[in-house]
């Protein structure tokens, strides 16, 4: 057996154990972004919406349905559902009066916007949905709300859900008609 001494004595061989050779990295220089001027006008408006993004957050259920409310301070009385007008989403003056009721209790309907998502449920569900969600966030605006609304109702969730089917059963309690012969 031939040693490293021995081995690199030989003509024209290769060492044993070669050293790889370290490549050289560059990294890119970083290019600062160009910066953009804007007009002062432009600022004003940031700043005009910024104050119209100031909402309160509450969310409403009933039976399956959910709803996510959004209640913004300075508005003139507009509701969007599902990005929807409420009057198209809820056709019916019995669901646009539910829907709305939170907000004719503490007379705040045309000094608020209200934007919602809802989902799941049947519409009269929704529609408690969403006054559910809309009366807890006019308790997030002032305190002084809270007695009417919970007087009202609109406070406590309504947790009535269809009871399941069992077996044996026609429906959750129907028995099958009873047969003597």
């Amino acid at each position: 057996m031939l040693t490293e001494n021995a081995y690199s004595r030989l003509p024209n061989l290769p060492p044993l154990h070669p050293m790889p050779e370290k490549k050289k990295t560059t990294k890119p220089e970083k290019k600062e972004p160009a910066k953009k001027t804007v007009p002062v006008s432009d600022i004003k408006e940031e700043k005009a919406d910024n104050k119209k993004a100031e909402y309160l957050y509450a969310v409403g259920k009933r039976k399956t349905a959910v709803a996510q409310v959004r209640l913004y301070k300075k508005g003139t009385g507009k509701g969007e559902i599902n990005e929807k007008d409420y009057k198209k989403y809820f056709p019916t003056p019995d669901l646009q009066a539910r829907m709305l009721a939170a907000l004719n209790v503490v007379g705040q309907n045309d000094k608020l916007d209200v934007t919602v998502k809802v989902k799941g449920g049947g519409t009269i569900a929704q529609a408690e949905a969403v006054r559910h969600g809309i009366a807890k966030a006019l308790i997030q605006l002032n305190q002084n709300f809270r007695k009417p609304l919970k007087k009202a109702g609109y406070l406590t969730r309504d947790p009535r859900k269809k009871e399941r089917k069992k077996p044996g059963l026609k429906g959750a309690r129907r028995a099958p008609q009873w047969k003597k012969r």
